[in-house]
């Protein structure tokens, strides 16, 4: 409800010349005189409309405009391009994202000339105006993101439309209806545009593939992964390729690995996992130190180089993991069969062996391929009930390589590495998807000790081709092409409003540089363990950090606080790991430094891919949160407020985590505004805030599954939004 204070202002209140400059960057391609101008702005009292004439006058004069004939006036375009990707908004406005690091700046959708999301665009800017967001105009289409999309089919007697994702493509996209493919009215299904002509509102297209009725669990899973682009099924040729893959291992081939079959080996994962990337090898020495093998499936064994499988892999960068399923980056007969370490069976690997003492320094190592033979398949729970009770399958291996992990795991945080831990949310689902209960998993012993030696391994792995294997060409240093994971320093100004933002709950970061504030955020994470700001404090903390992503230009590991790190442990899964193994191999040979360039687009192609991946994931989860609630409609929550926009707050729920929205139109007790420096919003007549970390009581309002959305109301407002 607005404040009538404000309505009787009148035009006391009113920026004349912001409001002229608003209509004409609004209109860049229009001219106006005094009279439109006048009309235009709304202004009736005389001394406002005679000061309308002196401003346009004035701003000719400040550059702002030019006097196309005597007394028209038209915003003064400057010849500034600038390139950039488009980000689009839910309202179907879009920021373009400079490439050159640069000042957002702002498209109306009007102004976007077919320019959809994700693409790259050359942008016409405007004349800046003072203290507002550049704006702009979308002048070349450089590369689009898609051309395929997902929606939802509305047939009619003589055509149709596929009805998208406003944020991915804001115009319905048409299709004659012999273009259907079998689509029928009310199916999700997924389109290919095929023409949008210069003058055309709406695109046409054609439907490449039906996905199936609209709220059934496979129909909306394959939906999810439509919307971000990802592959859900394996084309015939290359499951064709993949039965014709020799399983086999020659004699010759095992004489040319270091055997490790009759030491002791085994796996832990997931209770569900198939894939099995990881084993560990562990055996006392004479000498009481230990000999730890760390065993990598060697996929690049049987996915040979520039082959359709290798091909396949590269194209998809890694698997996608929704709430009730795997999407594997290699087809099943890889990823689960001939290269998964199952127990009892002999397969190749590609190994790190360490010799460790008992203080768990690292004395030496090895790498290089080997054979393995896995005894025993532990689940994470089993492996917990071992090192819990020290009873059970290979106790004395668990509870030992246990031991040293935790060893290992205290000198890497006081190292300077960050404790990030966050509970994973987790559903349990009958037959046909539908989620019964929601639950958390945390993090546990078993699941460090994997950590660890995973972590462990791809740091050793970077570090040889980092630091020792570079130093010994020509006996000085010299930088081989590698992929390595790269973490860079948090945002200076993002750190500086979450460390503002913690002082409310009570807390304070050092503002000393390098590990000093690792060891700080670490203290922080500790004191807010088992609080009710907890999981804010983790969320926004993680929000400061960079991403990590992958590349050939090694900068480190912030959030590790490694110098050296790189994922060379999960090869079935993820294909930069598979680009470490063959660059490893390479460089163990004697080869020389491979083309950087090359190697950093497929980097960048796997960041993206795996970018994709996680969005998909929080889709699939986001969409079972509000399939679980919406039989809840009215039920009223306790939870925390999440995320404070312009348009309202967010929720988090205690009991489940999942989110919704309170809109600020439902707030209609006070004019409430944004704050974005102080993460609230606030009333102007009362003062009510509702600010970010604050504990809420909410109903649930309303479920939308299409939008994947749930609106949330306060308690006693309800009635009113029906």
């Amino acid at each position: 409800m607005k404040d009538k204070k404000d309505k009787k202002k009148g035009s006391k209140s009113i920026d004349i010349k912001q409001l002229l400059m608003d209509i004409f960057t609004a209109n860049p391609k229009r001219s106006f005189n005094y009279k439109q101008m006048t009309g235009l702005t709304g202004l009736v009292k005389k001394t406002d409309r005679q000061k309308v004439a002196i401003l346009l006058n004035e701003m000719v004069t400040q550059g702002l405009l030019t006097e196309v004939v005597p007394g028209k006036f038209k915003l003064l375009m400057r010849e500034a391009y600038v390139t950039g990707k488009v980000d689009m908004t839910a309202s179907g406005a879009a920021y373009i994202v400079p490439e050159d690091g640069g000042e957002d700046i702002f498209v109306a959708q009007s102004n976007l000339n077919q320019a959809l999301h994700g693409d790259v665009v050359k942008v016409l800017q405007y004349a800046q105006r003072r203290r507002h967001q550049p704006q702009g105009e979308v002048v070349e289409i450089i590369k689009r993101k898609r051309d395929t999309f997902v929606g939802t089919l509305e047939v009619a007697k003589n055509f149709a439309f596929l009805i998208t994702d406003r944020k991915v493509m804001y115009q319905d996209i048409f299709i004659p209806l012999n273009k259907l493919n079998g689509g029928q009215n009310g199916q999700k299904a997924v389109a290919k545009i095929t023409d949008w002509p210069a003058n055309a509102k709406n695109p046409y297209g054609e439907i490449i593939d039906v996905l199936g009725d609209a709220g059934e669990n496979q129909t909306e899973m394959h939906a999810i992964l439509a919307e971000f682009n990802l592959p859900y099924r394996y084309p015939d040729h290359v499951n064709a390729e993949a039965e014709k893959i020799d399983a086999g291992i020659t004699p010759e081939e095992i004489a040319n690995r270091r055997d490790f079959r009759d030491i002791t080996t085994f796996t832990i994962d997931p209770e569900d996992a198939k894939d099995f990337d990881d084993a560990l090898s562990v055996r006392q020495l004479p000498d009481g130190e230990w000999e730890v093998g760390v065993h990598i499936a060697d996929v690049t064994h049987y996915v040979k180089e520039d082959s359709i499988m290798e091909n396949e892999a590269f194209f998809r960068a890694t698997s996608v993991y929704l709430v009730d399923r795997v999407v594997p980056m290699l087809p099943e007969r890889l990823s689960n069969f001939i290269c998964s370490l199952r127990p009892n069976e002999e397969k190749l690997c590609f190994s790190v062996v360490f010799r460790i003492n008992d203080q768990a320094e690292v004395l030496d190592k090895w790498i290089g391929r080997t054979i393995i033979n896995s005894d025993h398949r532990f689940t994470y729970d089993e492996a917990q009930q071992v090192i819990e009770t020290g009873q059970g399958d290979l106790a004395w291996e668990i509870t030992n390589m246990d031991r040293l992990a935790k060893i290992l795991r205290d000198k890497r945080f006081k190292a300077g590495a960050i404790g990030f831990e966050r509970a994973e949310v987790k559903f349990k689902i009958d037959e046909n998807g539908k989620p019964l209960s929601v639950f958390f998993k945390e993090s546990k012993d078993a699941n460090k000790l994997i950590e660890e030696y995973m972590l462990l391994a791809n740091k050793a792995v970077a570090e040889f081709i980092g630091k020792e294997e570079a130093g010994r060409h020509s006996g000085k240093k010299k930088e081989l092409t590698f992929v390595y994971r790269i973490h860079d320093e948090p945002n200076p100004d993002k750190f500086e409003s979450f460390t503002r933002f913690i002082t409310r709950f009570g807390y304070n970061l050092s503002a000393l540089p390098g590990v000093n504030i690792n060891r700080s955020l670490n203290k922080l994470l500790d004191d807010v363990h088992g609080r009710p700001e907890q999981n804010i404090v983790e969320t926004l903390a993680v929000r400061t950090m960079a991403k990590a992503v992958y590349s050939t230009h090694n900068v480190g590991h912030y959030g590790l606080g490694f110098d050296h790190y790189t994922h060379f442990t999960s090869p079935i899964r993820r294909y930069p790991d598979m680009m470490v193994h063959r660059l490893l191999q390479h460089y163990l040979d004697g080869g020389k430094s491979v083309a950087a360039d090359e190697y950093e687009d497929r980097c960048e192609h796997s960041s993206d891919m795996e970018a994709r991946a996680a969005d998909a994931e929080r889709a699939s989860i986001k969409y079972k949160q509000v399939e679980f609630l919406k039989d809840r409609v009215g039920q009223e929550f306790d939870g925390v407020i999440s995320g404070v926009t312009e348009w309202g707050f967010y929720v988090e729920l205690n009991e489940n985590k999942c989110e919704g929205l309170v809109p600020m139109r439902d707030l209609d007790d006070d004019f409430y505004v944004f704050d974005e420096e102080n993460y609230c919003i606030v009333g102007r007549r009362k003062h009510k805030k509702y600010q970010l970390g604050d504990a809420i009581r909410i109903v649930i309002a309303r479920a939308n599954l299409e939008r994947k959305q749930l609106d949330f109301a306060l308690p006693g407002t309800i009635d009113k939004l029906k």
